[in-house]
């Protein structure tokens, strides 16, 4: 991934003051970090339907009610190689609404650590799991203001 800008897009669901995200680890670094769900954006694929795919695939379930919310950039190292994304953060509803009920929801992919868990927004800022992508939550509560 060296010398290359990736697309990305993520979804942060919202229910109840929480976001759903997914945790990680970044071993080179010894650093666990949270992440909403989505990923790499394919050549001639829109950043909204490279969603909806990745959902599909990582939890297996359907989505609604796409709404951009921003678009954030981030330069950063993991696993030891500098990397460059430009993330389309969206909301969105879950066509299964019994997701919101759930306090983990399996990840059907590799690189995750264990399930995906609904975190408080309010006390991610304290946290010592940092949120990423950068300036993730500074736009969340921009938003909900």
């Amino acid at each position: 991934m060296t010398n290359e800008i990736r697309a990305i897009a993520i979804c942060v669901f919202r229910h109840d003051g929480r976001i759903l995200v997914a945790h990680a680890l970044d071993a080179s670094k010894g650093e666990r970090f949270l992440r909403p769900l989505g990923g790499r954006i394919e050549f001639g694929e829109l950043s909204a339907d490279a969603l909806r795919r990745e959902l599909r695939e990582e939890l297996h379930s359907e989505i609604e009610q796409l709404e951009l919310l921003g678009v954030l950039e981030d330069v950063y190292v993991y696993a030891g190689v500098r990397c460059h994304d430009i993330a389309f953060v969206f909301d969105a509803k879950f066509q299964d609404a019994s997701l919101y009920q759930r306090g983990e929801i399996p990840i059907a992919e590799a690189g995750w650590e264990g399930p995906a868990t609904w975190q408080h927004l309010g006390a991610l800022s304290s946290v010592d799991t940092p949120l990423y992508p950068a300036g993730l939550l500074a736009l969340l509560f921009a938003r909900s203001a």
